[in-house]
């Protein structure tokens, strides 16, 4: 036992509650982090027993079997299988629904067998059906482990699992398997290698070794090869032996469990012929999805008006009780801008998980990745991809959050790398300027033209991304290394103290995790436009000094002066210096330097576009106006009359348009995208979705800009 005190993991089969469990016997108290290395969710908690030391409580990522095929299956079979692993514990709580018993009996045994002190926590026992009998003392006898019955949702059993916990637990002194003859002179090399007297710890790493037992282990390869183990040979053994495993399983089963004597249909069964039918059921998951997005566009909208408000109201406190200067403007218009940035994304963060966490909680899940895995297999993608390639159609953000729900590694990465080219309601305002000024008011068969346009941009952004998924599922797919067992959960209703908790949980680590480094970005950001030259800003400064001093100037004059005074610190700003910097770059799209301004501004946010052009062209802001339409009406007028000082020709010709919105479809979202993608894959898949994004938004952006010109 460890000298900081007993250490119980949880581990348990998808859909078997154990989350719920943890979730039931730790409530807020829980340490949420990551496991070392990798982005999976490291949950753990200390728990008071009565009468007895506090013991560490860890949530283990859910798996089928201890053979990995994915990166949170491969953190519970390292923990597991490696005794040497900090996070090892000295009992295991296998959690196992009653309902699937079958399947996490297939779990319990690979547990047994590897010698460690295990009790068999059988959950949902209030949704057998009523006159079924299931005899967990038989269950008991058969494993010679302690099993107990309990009902998280009801809180039934609960006291006597912690009763059980508290005392020492011994392993089972009967073996679930006997491994197959053949392979005695192998195993013993590998025991010896690991210092083990446990056979099965041996066959395992012999069929599937760890990344750090393949060092451990002298000779590994020339061991496998005279045991005749290559990769198919040692696929096809752990098939076998999952085979075995679940007959036995099986046998267990017929044992202890009494059936009811009934011609009733499974509730599940039924729901099932609809929301698995082959038309209905993707009609319903598609009103699902616009339920969804309805929440996230329209409902967090009103949320997301009151923290803008908020956060406006203490800028406005702020300044309003500071001196004016350099501080006060740093915490205004840098921190609190920032932190503004971050926070007005909690409403749909929130939205999204809760809608998740109901599918999940619901048994819904489960059937959504049945529907669309095989459509989405093709390209790399999994059933578990459908929903934040969806979400990102909202907000990318808290759609490449999701993407922890996809257990294959490389499908969740393929998911990270393409969700930005789902076009989210921030491109929305950019998308309505451009075509506004592209296309007039006119209908075809009834339709708006605009609107058809817009719908084109979206299903361009579709498109590319099956295109570019397939391209890196060639370059990095990974298939599995065994058959994948799955078992449809029956239905429930869902726990709602999980979904607050789920809520809660992932809407923290947005602010914490990525929070940080969108502030940090907005901070530089507000740097580069708020400063330049000084000697350039000076003479500024000096003229329109002189000019405000002028007698008789009119309101309207003013307000003129203070535009083109904006207007001019923006030009002279730093963000200005690095727009004329990359003209020569974004010239063959056909952009000038003020259009470098606004790429490089709106990589904050893409609306931010919008406001960056009306300060540019000395317009008033649409937020100072009281007719969103006639400010932006007016400010398409004076980007109309824009020409090039070279040339004299009109700056935003159509094929300057396209290639902007062309541009603004597929370039990276915004630097919270970025953030978000860096906490969620790693900084080295975030350069690389940035720089694949604007290589392939540049030569797009190119290819029209020279087709229309």
């Amino acid at each position: 036992m460890s000298k900081k005190g007993k250490k119980v993991a949880l581990v348990g089969i998808p859909n078997s509650g154990k989350t719920s469990l943890f979730n039931a016997l730790t409530g807020l108290n829980q340490r949420v982090g990551n496991f070392s290395g990798v982005t999976v969710d490291r949950k753990s908690a200390t728990l008071s027993l009565r009468g007895k030391s506090p013991v560490t409580l860890i949530d283990l990522p859910g798996t089928h079997t201890l053979y990995p095929s994915s990166e949170d299956e491969k953190i519970t079979s390292e923990i597991i299988r490696d005794t040497t692993h900090q996070d090892h514990p000295d009992l295991v709580l296998c959690v196992v629904s009653a309902l699937q018993l079958k399947r996490g009996l297939v779990l319990a045994s690979q547990i047994i067998d590897l010698g460690m002190p295990m009790i068999l926590v059988v959950n949902m026992m209030d949704l057998l059906d009523e006159g079924s009998v299931l005899d967990l003392s038989r269950l008991s006898y058969l494993l010679d482990a302690p099993v107990i019955g309990i009902s998280v949702k009801q809180g039934s059993g609960l006291s006597t699992l912690k009763k059980t916990m508290g005392q020492n637990v011994p392993a089972s002194s009967k073996p679930q398997l006997v491994i197959p003859s053949g392979f005695r002179l192998a195993l013993n090399q590998v025991q010896e290698s690991l210092q083990t007297e446990n056979a099965y710890q041996a066959f395992q790493s012999l069929l599937s070794p760890q990344d750090k037992q393949k060092k451990e282990i002298e000779g590994l390869d020339e061991i496998q090869q005279s045991a005749g183990i290559k990769p198919e040979e040692a696929e096809e053994l752990i098939s076998n032996e999952l085979t075995v495993r679940l007959d036995h399983a099986s046998n267990l089963f017929d044992q202890v469990y009494l059936p009811e004597k009934s011609d009733k249909v499974n509730v599940s069964t039924l729901l099932d012929r609809v929301l698995l039918h082959p038309f209905y059921g993707y009609l319903i998951f598609l009103l699902i999805l616009l339920t969804i997005f309805q929440s996230i566009f329209s409902w967090s909208s009103y949320p997301m008006d009151q923290i803008d408000l908020l956060m406006e109201s203490i800028k406005g406190l702020v300044s309003a009780a500071l001196p004016a200067g350099f501080f006060t403007d740093l915490l205004t218009e840098g921190v609190i801008t920032g932190i503004a940035g971050i926070v007005v994304f909690i409403p749909q963060i929130a939205f999204l998980f809760f809608f998740i966490s109901l599918m999940e909680e619901s048994g819904y899940m489960a059937r959504v990745v049945f529907l669309m895995d095989k459509i989405m297999k093709p390209f790399g993608f999994s059933g578990k991809s459908v929903i934040p390639l969806m979400g990102g159609m909202a907000c990318a953000i808290p759609s490449i959050m999701m993407t922890r729900n996809i257990p294959n590694k490389s499908e969740r990465i393929i998911t990270i790398m393409v969700t930005p080219l789902m076009s989210c309601s921030a491109r929305i305002p950019v998308y309505i300027l451009l075509i506004a000024m592209l296309l007039p008011a006119e209908s075809i068969f009834g339709i708006d033209q605009r609107g058809l346009f817009m719908t084109g941009l979206y299903l361009l952004g579709f498109v590319l991304s099956l295109a570019i998924a397939w391209i890196i599922k060639k370059l990095i797919n990974q298939p599995s290394q065994y058959p994948f067992l799955m078992e449809m959960p029956d239905y429930q209703m869902p726990r709602w103290r999980n979904v607050g908790l789920t809520v809660f949980q992932k809407t923290k680590a947005f602010v914490l995790g990525a929070g940080k480094i969108i502030l940090a970005i907005s901070i530089i950001l507000w740097f580069m436009v708020s400063f330049g030259p000084g000697e350039e800003r000076d003479q500024i400064e000096q003229s329109y000094t002189e000019q405000l001093s002028q007698p008789n100037l009119s309101e309207d004059s003013v307000q003129e002066l203070e535009r083109q005074h904006a207007s001019a610190l923006l030009e002279s700003s730093y963000a200005a210096k690095m727009g004329k910097f990359i003209e020569p770059v974004i010239k063959p799209l056909g952009y000038d330097w003020k259009i470098g301004i606004s790429l490089i501004c709106s990589f904050a946010a893409r609306e931010v576009f919008v406001g960056t052009m009306s300060i540019i062209y000395a317009q008033e802001s649409p937020d100072d106006s009281d007719d969103e339409l006639a400010s932006r009406d007016s400010l398409i007028g004076k980007m109309r009359q824009a020409t090039d000082p070279e040339t004299g020709k009109p700056v935003y010709t159509t094929a300057v348009l396209l290639s902007l919105l062309v541009f603004f479809a597929i370039a990276m979202q915004c630097m919270s995208t970025l953030a978000v993608t860096w906490t969620e894959a790693g900084w080295q898949w975030a350069a690389i979705m940035l720089a694949y994004l604007s290589v392939l938004a540049y030569l797009s952006s190119w290819s029209v800009f020279q087709l229309f010109s």
